[in-house]
């Protein structure tokens, strides 16, 4: 039985989640920006926390940890490679190694950039992927400390997924990720119908996240840098799509 995704608002605009497996009740928190939410959310599904996975160091995707666990204790989860700058952790995980939930295994991915040792998490029964700062929703994070070349692979290992799958990241940035895009890729019929989408959305009130990764390979630029599309509108046209992806990633920053 896949496991049941719950969508966490959080601080100003980060996201946690929760993944349940009804068949054992095991539950997951992803990240903790903060605990209150979470506790509501579990409180009003009657779940009981087992495990945290922390994808990453920053503080707005752990610092509220310790209030979680006084609350609801769990094992936590995160990388071997960012241990030493996170929370203390009862499992260290690496890519390849394997995160069980209930009756699934979750396998680790490694997509440092955004952060040197930032990880996501894929659970193939459920097509769901849990992947915060790395591939967001229209967009990814910012290289603060890898090279563009190492984020951009960590984006290709996603890519890499079915396209059924969900895609569960960190952070309410749609619609401006979304005007960014149409200026490197203004003539993407997909990607004019998700902007307009993604407007109605919020000014309902609505989230963005998660989203599907068949359309993040539709519209998200970032992993469209192999595309003649976006390659011309660039002016990089038959370059190698590692470069391309960088130039569009310098560009975001600067937008």
């Amino acid at each position: 039985m896949a496991l049941h995704i719950l969508t966490i608002p959080c601080l100003s605009d980060n996201y946690a989640f929760l993944a349940h497996d009804p068949g054992t009740g095991d539950t997951m928190a992803v990240d903790v920006p903060e605990a209150a939410p979470i506790i509501a959310a579990l409180a009003d599904k009657g779940w009981v926390l087992s495990h945290v996975l922390l994808t990453h160091h920053h503080a707005d995707h752990t610092q509220g940890l310790g209030d979680l666990l006084s609350a609801a204790p769990a094992q936590v989860i995160g990388a071997a490679a960012d241990a030493h700058r996170l929370p203390p952790l009862d499992l260290a995980v690496s890519e390849g190694d394997t995160i069980t939930l209930g009756g699934e295994t979750g396998r680790v991915i490694d997509v440092s950039g955004h952060t040197v040792g930032h990880i996501a998490v894929h659970f193939p029964e459920s097509a769901v992927v849990f992947t915060a700062d790395s591939l967001m929703a229209l967009g990814c994070g910012r290289v603060f400390e890898g090279t563009m070349a190492q984020m951009y692979a960590s984006l290709c290992k996603l890519a890499a997924l079915p396209p059924e799958t969900t895609v569960c990241s960190g952070h309410e940035y749609t619609q401006a990720n979304a005007k960014f895009a149409l200026s490197v890729d203004p003539g993407n019929p997909a990607l004019i119908s998700r902007a307009k989408a993604i407007d109605a959305a919020r000014a309902a009130g609505q989230a963005t996240v998660p989203s599907t990764l068949a359309e993040e390979l539709a519209t998200n630029p970032f992993l469209r840098a192999a595309d003649p599309g976006v390659q011309a509108n660039l002016g990089m046209t038959g370059q190698d799509p590692a470069l391309v992806f960088a130039e569009i990633r310098t560009r975001k920053d600067r937008f």
